[in-house]
C-alpha cells in the first residue's frame, strides 16, 4: 500500500479511503490486467485451439505483469474483467460436451498449468539476474556438477536418461505438451 500511495503521490492512510485493504487493491490490479485479454474474436468452434490461444495470452500477460502468478487465486476471479474472461472461455467450450463443473475444472487446470509454468520462468529469470556471472557460465557450472554426480554411478536412471536425451530442454515444447496433456485428459 505504501508503494502504491507513493506512486500516486498521496499518503498511505489516504489510500485507505479508496481501497480499504491490500486484498482489495490486489482485486483491482487483477481486474485491470484481466482486461488485457483479447476477447474480440468469436470462438472458432475448435475448443482446444481456443483454450490454447487463451493460455498463450495468459502466459504473455503474466510475463508483462510478473506479480500476477503470485496472486492467481479463485479469490480474485469475480471482478468484471475476470468474469468477462470466464464467460468468453466458457463460450469457447460450447462445443465441448461436458457439464458446467467439468468445464470450470478444465479452465482451472489450464490456468494452474500456465500460472505454475510462468512462476517458474519468472523465478529462473530473477535468479539469473542476481548471479555474479553470466547465465551461460552458470549453466556450464551446473552441467559440470551434474556430470560429476552422475558419473559416480549413484544415479543410474538419471545417467540412462541423459544418455537417451542430453538436451537442451525445449521449454516452449514442454509448455505446449503440458497444456496438451491437460486437454487430452478431458477429451472423451
Amino acid at each position: 500500500m505504501r508503494k502504491v500511495a507513493a506512486e500516486l503521490g498521496c499518503g498511505t492512510m489516504s489510500l485507505y479511503n479508496y481501497v480499504p485493504r491490500k486484498e482489495d487493491l490486489y482485486e483491482l490490479m487483477f481486474d485491470r490486467v484481466s482486461g488485457e485479454y483479447d476477447l474480440s474474436a468469436e470462438p472458432s468452434g475448435d475448443w482446444r485451439a481456443d483454450i490454447l490461444a487463451l493460455a498463450h495470452q495468459a502466459r504473455a500477460m503474466m510475463h508483462r505483469h510478473t506479480w500476477m502468478p503470485a496472486l492467481m487465486s479463485p479469490v480474485y476471479g469475480f471482478s468484471p474483467h475476470a468474469m468477462a474472461y470466464l464467460e468468453y472461455t466458457l463460450s469457447c467450450l460450447d462445443s465441448f460436451d461436458a457439464r458446467f463443473g467439468e468445464k470450470m475444472e478444465l479452465i482451472a487446470m489450464i490456468n494452474g498449468v500456465v500460472t505454475t509454468y510462468v512462476a517458474n520462468e519468472i523465478a529462473s529469470a530473477e535468479r539469473g539476474r542476481s548471479l555474479p556471472w553470466s547465465e551461460q557460465q552458470e549453466h556450464e557450472a551446473r552441467i559440470r556438477y551434474l556430470i560429476g554426480q552422475i558419473s559416480t554411478g549413484r544415479y543410474p536412471r538419471m545417467a540412462a536418461g541423459f544418455a537417451e536425451d542430453p538436451g537442451p530442454i525445449d521449454l516452449e515444447g514442454v509448455f505446449g505438451r503440458a497444456l496438451d496433456r491437460v486437454l487430452d485428459s478431458f477429451e472423451r
